[in-house]
């Protein structure tokens, strides 16, 4: 089976049971091998006391755009460690969108950048997660 397609069915399998993501509205845009795209419209019930995006909230979507990138091999990844950096605040309305890609992979862990940009490709946020292997697919081949 080629790279793309089983990158496919596996983020697919793995976000069908994600009932937090899909609570927060999260849509797959793209994954390949490697590397997933994220968005999320940002709600009334996201914002915080300052009336721009919670933190926790731009937190998820890069969270969950870097599980699909880490899980997109076929093989099960859990986060290790994870860092978030906000560069501008998300506004009620905007349209953030999550783009992960793989820094590096091994037999055992790997590293992950995620770029969240809003509608006007303003920079948001970024995040770098660790990875750890369980070592057992996600969909059989």
């Amino acid at each position: 089976m080629e790279k793309t397609q089983l990158a496919k069915l596996a983020i697919e399998k793995m976000l069908s049971g994600d009932k937090a993501s899909a609570a927060l509205g999260m849509e797959l845009q793209n994954v390949g091998a490697g590397t997933a795209t994220l968005s999320m419209l940002v709600r009334r019930d996201m914002v915080n006391g300052h009336n721009i995006a919670h933190g926790g909230m731009v937190f998820s979507l890069a969270d969950t755009a870097f599980a699909c990138a880490c899980n997109s091999h076929n093989v099960v990844n859990v986060a290790q460690s994870c860092h978030i950096n906000f560069t501008r605040p998300a506004l009620l309305g905007d349209v953030l969108t999550a783009k992960a890609v793989e820094v590096t992979r091994g037999r055992r862990s790997g590293v992950y950048d995620v770029r969240v940009e809003n509608q006007d490709g303003k920079l948001v946020a970024l995040f770098r997660g660790q990875c750890a292997n369980l070592n057992e697919n996600i969909v059989e081949t």
